[in-house]
Formats: structure tokens, sequence, C-alpha cells
């Protein structure tokens, strides 16, 4: 996967999280998720100076991630890399960070394709359009795309409960954190994680979903951080001034800059798919909420076509597909058969010709057949050489091959028959082989060998 594996890096080890190259080679540590700091800290109240940009305490989307219409102030505009872009007095749409992607929605009805804090400002990037992109001043109107935050906040806060509960029954420590566009996933501190203790696991967080504990979020003084019971410790380093705390009622209490929901309930259903060996851990993976449901979906749809293709029951699926793979197997093994009893009896009626190079061509064949024709022709007349072609119309496969006693030199003959055959090739000793495009020039071909 070309992925980026999130925010949850060891404490006291530095780490970006941006995916791919990244201009930041040390901004972010620990905090499962906390990358709302991600490059130099935002400049908080007052008037701006040059190259400096005014923010919000807290951005509407950490105020209330529900919120999916907003209206608001361009501060500037600018381009990177092609792209423009813009940042605003405040903004509903979460920059990606802290394993979570971006948000998207549009500004003034223009598509916004992605949102990245730099250098402590959020910059929108438009997709682009033949439209006049806003300027510093203009009021403008930002919607969010609000399917997919739902979607990354039962995401999220999944991996939060995951997490806790992984921690409190096994000791696993969370590692790092990958939403991904399927599935997600969590690197835990373990290389040895069972099926029991999986079940384990999902029945326990099954458990904490059904009793619906609440979820808020609050901003506390770096002092009041320092005596809570949080289960991370460590700020970006430069933080200044409140810090945001996620808090699952009774369960986990964690520094984090995501978006999540308001309940445990509101996950709906959260499944582990197995687990992965990585770097000397376990990579955990996990749908919950909308993907679970979808996932569901799919599957049944699948089973569904199985079902008629197989004509079996669900149970039976399994059973069915062993028995039709080794029915294809007994049959490969038949043609397998087949062919070498007809490449056979072909190379003995090429060995019965008089002619010096003995040609031949067969539509629907292919080169392994060719090399089975030219091994036993060389057995049966080794003084001889053949010119073996196969495909329909003009493309295939050609095959050169000179038996033990044959004079003809086929590595130093060989790219010139390719060439006039239109096509390329090598080998070496007694065979030269390759894709020819003009298999109509097979004579005048032949004609090179003798």
């Amino acid at each position: 996967m070309d992925r980026d594996d999130g925010a949850e890096v060891p404490l006291g080890q530095i780490e970006c999280g941006c995916a791919g190259d990244c201009e930041h080679p040390a901004l972010v540590i620990f905090l499962p998720c906390y990358l709302s700091l991600h490059g130099d800290p935002p400049i908080r109240g007052g008037r701006p100076t040059q190259g400096e940009t005014v923010v919000p305490d807290i951005f509407a989307y950490e105020r209330d991630p529900r919120l999916t219409r907003l209206e608001t102030t361009v501060v500037r505009s600018g381009g990177e890399e092609g792209r423009s872009y813009v940042v605003l007095e405040d903004t509903i749409l979460y920059p990606e960070g802290g394993g979570q992607p971006a948000d998207r929605g549009t500004i003034d009805s223009i598509e916004v394709c992605d949102v990245q804090r730099v250098s402590g400002e959020v910059r929108h990037f438009l997709a682009p359009q033949r439209v006049t992109v806003p300027r510093g001043g203009d009021l403008i109107t930002v919607e969010l795309a609000w399917g997919r935050r739902f979607d990354h906040m039962q995401q999220h806060t999944g991996q939060h409960l995951l997490t806790a509960i992984a921690e409190a029954t096994f000791g696993w420590a969370t590692t790092a954190f990958h939403l991904g566009e399927r599935i997600s996933d969590i690197e835990l501190d373990t290389s040895d994680v069972r099926a029991e203790q999986l079940e384990e696991l999902e029945e326990a967080v099954a458990a904490e979903i059904r009793a619906a504990r609440p979820i808020t979020t609050k901003q506390v003084s770096p002092d009041e951080y320092g005596l809570m019971p949080v289960r991370s410790r460590g700020l970006p380093s430069g933080h200044a001034g409140s810090v945001r705390l996620v808090e699952i009622d009774g369960i986990d209490l964690n520094t984090c800059g995501g978006t999540h929901l308001s309940s445990t309930a509101e996950l709906e259903g959260l499944k582990l798919l197995g687990t992965e060996s990585v770097r000397g851990g376990a990579r955990l993976f996990y749908v919950a909420g909308v993907r679970l449901r979808r996932l569901h979906a799919a599957h049944h749809a699948r089973n569904a076509e199985l079902r008629s293709l197989f004509g079996a029951s669900d149970d039976e699926l399994v059973a069915a597909a062993a028995a039709k793979l080794e029915q294809l197997r007994e049959s490969q093994r038949t043609l397998r058969s087949i062919e070498d009893n007809l490449a056979t009896a072909c190379a003995a009626g090429l060995a019965q010709r008089v002619e010096p190079v003995l040609i031949s061509h067969w539509p629907g064949r292919d080169l392994s057949f060719l090399q089975r024709v030219a091994r036993e022709v060389g057995r049966l007349a080794p003084d001889r050489v053949v010119l073996l072609t196969a495909g329909e119309g003009e493309s295939g496969a050609f095959l050169i091959g000179a038996g033990e006693a044959s004079p003809c030199d086929v590595p130093e003959v060989g790219p010139q028959v390719a060439e006039v055959l239109g096509g390329r090739g090598g080998g070496s000793g007694r065979f030269f082989q390759g894709r020819a495009t003009a298999l109509s020039r097979l004579e005048e071909a032949a004609s090179l060998l003798g």
C-alpha cells in the first residue's frame, strides 16, 4: 500500500504524519492522532504580521464535528505545485493528520480536493476548474461532504475504543493507526496475537458499543493536562496553549485532534478482520459502522453469485470451489498430456521431410508448444533446423531450433530472423525465440537459415 501510517509512533520518537515526500522531516510525536499542530503552531489571536495567519483557538471542525455548513472569510489564496488553495478564518473541513484523511467538500460550490496543515495554516486545495479562486477578504460558504466525515468519525472512534480495550485487556500498546479507504488498522507492539484473544477483544468492544458510552472532547491547560490520567504523554515541540482531549466515558482519556462520535452506540458495530506481522509487531485490521454493513452486503452479494455458479448453499461453497479446482487441475494435466502427444506426432512428421529448413505454423498454439516440437525434432533429426511459429493473423510467437549436428549458428542468425518477422527475441545455444508481428513473411525468414 503507498500509505500514511498515521500519527501513533513510540513516545520519544519523532515522525512526520505526511504521506509520501514531505518537507517536514520531524514534526509530530506520539499522542495517538494528535496532529492538529502539524508544522509550526498556528498564530492564536491578534492581528497578523506579514506571513502570519490568524486562526481561531478552536476550528469549527473541532468545536462541532457535525457542522456541515459554515460562512467565513478568506484570509488569503495561493498556489502550490500547480494547485490553487485558500486559507480561511475558520473551517469545518478537517486537514489530514493523525492517521485520519482530509475531509472533502466545497467552497462556494468549488470542489475541495484536499485539506492540509502547512506552516500553521490550513490550506484548502481546490479542484482545477474554470472559475475564479476566492481572494483574501471574500465572504464564502464552506460545505462538508458529510458521508465521508461520518465514516471517518466511525473508524477513528473505533480505533480509540479498540486501542483502549486492547491495552487494558492484554497490555497491547498501539504504535500506529491507519484509516484506509476500505479497511482500517492499528499496529500493536506484540507479535503474539492468538485467534481466541481476537475473539475476546471483539466481544469486549461490542459490549462497550452496546453500553452507549458518551464521548466528549475538551480543552485543558498544560497544567491541568499534567495532572490528568491521560493514556498518552508528550506534546508536539513548540506547542503552546490548551490541549485537546477526547474521552470515552469510563474507558479512555487521550489527546487527539481528530473528529469523533458522541457515543459508542454510533459505532453500530466493529469487526476484526485478522492480523499480519509488521516490524516485530502485529497489524490488526478492522471495519466499523457503515463500512461493516457495506462489507457484509458485498460478501452476501458475492456469495449469491457463487451459489448460482456452483449450485451450492453457502455452507457448501468452499467444498464446491475446491472440487471445481481439482477438476480444473485434472483437466489441465489431461490437456498437457494430449499436447505432448500432439507435439511428438508433429515433430515426427517434420523430421521425415527432406527440406534443409523445416518450417511450420500452428494457429491457436503457444510458445510452449513450439518448444516441445523443436526439442523432439532435435532428438529425431539432429542435423536439421526448424523455424516454427504460432498465433493468429500477423502476430504470434516464433522459435528457431537447431539439432546438435546442424551447422546453423542460431545466436548469429536469430536477430536477423526476428527483424524479418517484425519482432524481437533472444536465446542461447541451439534455440532462439521471441514475438513476431509479420508472420506472413515466414518463408522469407526461413531463407536466412540455409
